[in-house]
């Protein structure tokens, strides 16, 4: 299906075309819209400014003529989302004269706050729950220079632990509790508005610790203030089924789903979550493992893209509520995290055909690609 661009659109990707080619890091391309001053020391390794990219065949799937984008933040410098924030609570506690940072992380915080730690010349130590992160994820943690403890509990009590931590010790707190994290986050609701020359009609995105949903709306309501978009749009919040407090209504102790960076029971922004889905006329709804699944496999083998499990939570919830999409609508899910993170789950659950052990000839070879048929 084609799609037309009206003028405004086409100025905006002509915008966006520049900023990329000009691209220093989300601070500086962000500047006015961030609470930085001149004597900030900026640490960055130029996150941000990832690619909206059509899933026509997912479009196709919803009908009604919907326009359907994904926002690949899985192409942030260490792979996730959580680079945006990171690099605007770095920047503020080496301001604050910071000598070291703590985070509880079921991956992607973990390996965001040791890079960009050590990249500002600052400790890391990381908590995370024992058995329950992608190896992925711990290996960039370790690899970035990180003090990697593990903790025989889940994220919740990771982080009440790292949050005592910060309280009583001289370690700077950098899970979404800390405001620059949201602050740094929201600059992907302006790169979505950049892009489309207007806020999407709908906004999907995975939920877990809630940060950034929540941060998604800051910067849609930040740039509506400032005249940059027209509309507000409809969030739409996804939580796996086995880790939906927000659905239930009620803290989930024993919080399980394939999906490991959303395997959280009592998310931390919980509050601003729901202001959010109020103020937009969104809704919350899980998903299953299975569907999470399905929508992981689609996007890779029909759409070319390879995001981790959790971040298919967006794209399942889209297609689980299909028949509520307005027609014509553009729909934007997010994608958080770079689908080799978990490499062990995309072999698991991979439906494609693999042969081991062919003889090293091309009859045997030719054989297993059905050519000699």
């Amino acid at each position: 299906m084609a799609f037309s661009l009206s003028t405004a659109q086409s100025s905006a990707l002509g915008d966006a075309a520049l900023k990329r080619s000009n691209w220093s890091g989300l601070i500086e391309a962000y500047r006015p819209y961030l609470p930085v001053t001149q004597s900030t020391p900026v640490v960055t390794l130029l996150e941000g400014n990832t690619p909206l990219i059509p899933v026509p065949r997912i479009a196709e799937i919803i009908g009604k003529g919907v326009r359907v984008l994904v926002k690949y933040d899985g192409l942030n410098p260490t792979g996730s989302f959580k680079d945006r924030g990171m690099t605007m609570a770095i920047s503020k506690a080496k301001e604050a004269g910071a000598k070291a940072v703590i985070c509880a992380s079921t991956g992607n915080t973990s390996a965001a706050a040791a890079a960009y730690a050590r990249r500002g010349g600052m400790n890391a130590f990381v908590l995370i729950p024992d058995g329950y992160v992608a190896l992925g994820k711990l290996a960039q943690a370790l690899l970035y220079g990180a003090k990697v403890i593990t903790i025989k509990g889940n994220f919740d009590v990771c982080l009440e632990i790292v949050q005592e931590m910060a309280a009583n010790y001289p370690v700077t707190l950098v899970n979404s509790v800390n405001p620059y994290r949201l602050e740094g986050q929201k600059t992907a609701a302006f790169e979505l508005v950049d892009n489309l020359g207007d806020a999407p009609d709908w906004l999907c995105i995975p939920v877990g610790n809630a940060g950034n949903i929540s941060a998604y709306w800051m910067g849609f309501c930040q740039y509506h203030q400032q005249g940059k978009c027209a509309r507000l749009p409809r969030m739409m919040g996804f939580q796996a089924e086995g880790a939906s407090p927000l659905i239930t209504g009620k803290i989930v102790t024993h919080p399980e789903t394939v999906a490991t960076a959303i395997r959280i029971g009592n998310p931390a922004s919980w509050e601003k979550a729901i202001a959010v889905q109020q103020a937009s006329q969104g809704q919350f709804n899980s998903v299953t493992d299975s569907e999470i699944l399905d929508a992981y496999r689609l996007l890779a083998s029909e759409e070319g893209i390879f995001c981790e499990p959790a971040s298919a939570a967006s794209v399942a919830g889209l297609l689980k509520v299909k028949d509520q999409v307005p027609a014509g609508a553009t729909v934007v899910c997010v994608l958080t995290g770079n689908g080799l993170k978990d490499p062990d789950t995309a072999i698991k659950h991979s439906t494609s055909q693999y042969y081991q052990g062919i003889e090293a000839n091309t009859t045997a070879v030719a054989e297993v690609m059905g050519l000699n048929n």
